[in-house]
This record gives structure tokens, sequence and C-alpha cells, in this order.
């Protein structure tokens, strides 16, 4: 079976994602710099599937740990996840962003290409739609940012569009998720955000173990079912297996896709809490801030095209994604340690 490369592997959606892999039969290595992860998640991955990936602690800014890795394993192809991904903090910091965003990703397609592997699936996102004029969002969509983050991810997918351009045996696969949710069922997995967390659920579940008093609603005044933000959340286990199936698809043919994951459905900021509520039996309390710079009202996929090319859907509910999200929170409320 072939061998996958995970940059960022030991994060959110890279374990998962290793999880599914491990499972489809894959020999997975990691590559993480433990900046926004634990190295522990990868016994975790082990207590799961029976396998802990081979670990490499390199920083993808590191031209040399790179090339070690290339160098000491036949590697068939990269899946792409390392990189800071916070949209305020990215507003902020953004040079730091553009650094390691930009800089270190080029590093490892320079790498990629001088060691022949041409396969690469890079986690992009939804934040390259910018505020779409309508929804569903269809991959042809106009392409624009508001954040200096999702300006890292869409200049990624630029840069990786014109490589192909530039020679046609590379496979590239750009995954623009929508936003994740949920965890492991095994409760060993999740999301578990250093510091003060930047997405919503790991925050709801932080007011649910009372290690936070209320949770932050970042503006109620959009044109939405409820006035708050609406997102299509996706179970981080339906995303993972996407992730299979695109690693699956990019191994067998040669070109540059752009392709969505995510349900087709939008929820709004209070409706999610209303399910976390339900998920964990307690009533989580809120204030309604002032809304976020960067912020747009209503973003969800049209995810026609992940069906028809990937042979992939989401499978899991809103009730799935709150039930799994408070049964790891619940069983590891300071994260993973």
């Amino acid at each position: 079976m072939a061998t996958i490369l995970v940059t960022g592997g030991c994060g959110y959606i890279g374990s998962h994602t290793c999880v599914e892999l491990i499972n489809s039969g894959y020999d997975v290595i990691v590559l993480d710099n433990l900046y926004n992860s634990k190295e522990v998640v990868l016994d975790r991955i082990k207590m799961i599937t029976g396998i802990r990936p081979k670990f490499y602690k390199v920083d993808i800014l590191d031209r040399e740990g790179l090339n070690r890795i290339f160098d000491e394993n036949k590697i068939d192809a990269v899946i792409h996840f390392a990189g800071y991904k916070a949209v305020g903090e990215s507003v902020s910091i953004p040079l730091t962003y553009y650094k390691n965003n930009i800089s270190g990703s080029i590093n490892l397609y320079e790498i990629m290409k001088d060691h022949g592997v041409k396969t690469l699936v890079f986690s992009s996102s939804a934040t390259v739609y910018g505020d779409p004029a309508s929804v569903p969002i269809k991959e042809d969509f106009p392409l624009s940012t508001t954040n200096p983050y999702g300006t890292t991810k869409l200049q990624n997918e630029q840069i990786l569009k014109d490589v192909y351009v530039s020679d046609n045996k590379w496979s590239i696969l750009l995954l623009r998720y929508f936003n994740p949710i949920g965890a492991s069922k095994s409760g060993l997995l999740g999301e578990t955000p250093n510091g003060i967390p930047n997405n919503l659920l790991p925050y709801i579940a932080q007011v649910a173990t009372g290690q936070r008093d209320f949770l932050r609603v970042w503006g109620n005044d959009y044109d939405t079912v409820d006035g708050t933000g609406v997102r299509d959340y996706i179970h981080v286990v339906d995303l993972a297996k996407g992730h299979c199936k695109a690693i699956e698809y990019a191994l067998k043919h040669e070109g540059v896709e752009c392709i969505n994951l995510g349900t087709g459905h939008g929820y709004s900021v209070l409706q999610v809490k209303d399910a976390f509520e339900k998920a964990c039996g307690k009533k989580i309390a809120y204030k309604i801030m002032d809304r976020r710079p960067g912020d747009i009202a209503t973003c969800y996929a049209d995810t026609s095209k992940a069906k028809e090319m990937l042979g992939w859907q989401a499978e899991y509910n809103i009730e799935d994604m709150c039930n799994d999200a408070w049964n790891f929170a619940s069983k590891n409320p300071n994260g993973i340690e």
C-alpha cells in the first residue's frame, strides 16, 4: 500500500485523517512541529488503530528536516495540513501567517519536486470564497478573501495550480473544507486548542465543563434565521474519510482539482448551541458580542462535485457531531494530555 506523509498529523483534522488512512491500509508518516498539538496524540492513534505512525518533529520552515524525511522514506503522496489556522489571530499577526503558511509550504513543494513526489492533497478552506454572493457555494464561484489566513490558503491554491501548469505529471487536490467539528467515537481524539479556543465547538465544550463562564456569540444582526452566523458544520471523521477518498483519487489521476468538503447544510451558532445542550444535558450560557472583523453571515457548500468525483458524502448530522464532541470533552476536560 502507498506511504502517505501527513504534515500537521498530530493536529485535530490531521490525527483523525491518520486514523482513517491507517484503517484503509496506508502506511502513514507524521510530520508536526507540535506548536498546536501534542506527541501523545500518536499513542492515541495507536490505541484506536493498533499502529503508531512514524513521527518526525519537524517544522515546514526547516528545509533540512524536510529533506531528511524524504531521503529516509519512500513517500508516495503528501497530505498537507501544517499551518497556522486562526482567522482572528491572522488579522493581528499577518506576517507570521504569511511566513509560515506560504514560505513553509513552498519549502515542502520544492522538496517534493526534488524527490519526484508529485501527488498532493492540500488542506484549503471555504474562506477562499470570501463573502459569497449566494449559497450553496460551488467550486467555480469567484474567489476572494476577508482575512490573512484565508489569503494564505488562496495563495497556496494559486501556487499549486501554477505548479501543475509547469509540470502536468502532478496530481493535486485542493480540498476546501467548511467547519469541522465533532470527535472520534472512541473519545480518544478531538479538538484541543491551546489557550482560548478560536472555534465554536471547543469553546461551547469548555463552557459545558465549567472552564468558561459563557459562550461569546460574535454578532446577532446578520441576515440569518436568528441573526447569528450560519456555517456548514462537518463531522471531523467525515472530513477525514474525504481525505482518504482524495488520496485514492489522486494516486490514480493527474491534474489539479478544487473540491468542497461539507454537508451542504447550514446551522446558526445558536442552533449548534441548542444541539450541544441536548448532547450534554446542560444549559450553555452565552452573551452577544459585536461582530468579529472578517466574519461573514452565511456559508455552506454545494457538495455535488465531491460525491461525483470522489464518491464521498458526509454521513453524520449535527446531533452526531455534538454528541461526539461532548463525549470527547467530558472524558478529556483539559484536552489531550
